[in-house]
């Protein structure tokens, strides 16, 4: 069993106003949402041999959720991450603050990555509004990291470089608010 030194355990407390949130792809639901899932299909009629772009329904909704322990150690060891989220149940919109300072705001815009194709199909399927899909499904962020400005093309660059479809999604910033929170832009309802 390995020890951290204190200096190296990033616990959010190293956020700031002005730092950027890189969201790293993700290969679908990963295994989140699927009691709604379960009744969107029921509800749709789908079956889960249909085709859905090159694959089917079935196979798309069950990829395997994608691991990011090795691109995010490399950023690790080569950069200053001041926080990582996991998207995990609870979406973009309960996993971020997690790993926020106090009076700060992560402001996404739900238009800076392409949303894949099953999110769109659970959304109209199961004509669930915006906000809850960013707050029970990943919707295409697997992980979000949380890097200085000056940091952000080196970041890129080291994830596509590792395979990884990463992309800026957004930017720390200050809010009235004790607690952290997230703010949705381009949301589509």
């Amino acid at each position: 069993v390995g020890v951290v030194e204190k200096s190296g355990i990033i616990d959010g407390s190293s956020v700031r106003i002005g730092d950027a949130l890189v969201g790293i792809g993700s290969s679908g639901p990963h295994s989140n949402g699927y009691s709604l899932i379960r009744k969107i299909i029921d509800h749709s009629g789908q079956a889960l041999d249909s085709e859905f772009g090159d694959s089917t329904l079935g196979e798309t909704l069950l990829a395997p959720t994608r691991i990011y322990v090795k691109p995010v150690l490399n950023i690790i060891k080569q950069f200053q991450v001041n926080a990582l989220a996991h998207i995990t149940g609870g979406g973009l919109l309960e996993n971020i603050p997690r790993v926020l300072p106090r009076n700060t705001r992560a402001v996404i815009d739900s238009d800076s990555w392409q949303r894949p194709a099953i999110f769109d199909w659970l959304q109209e399927q199961g004509n669930v509004e915006a906000r809850e899909m960013y707050r029970t499904f990943n919707c295409g962020v697997g992980m979000v990291v949380v890097v200085p400005e000056a940091q952000v093309d080196q970041t890129l660059a080291l994830l596509e470089a590792s395979g990884e479809n990463a992309f800026v999604i957004g930017a720390i910033h200050a809010s009235d608010n004790d607690e952290p929170e997230v703010s949705l832009e381009g949301l589509a309802s």
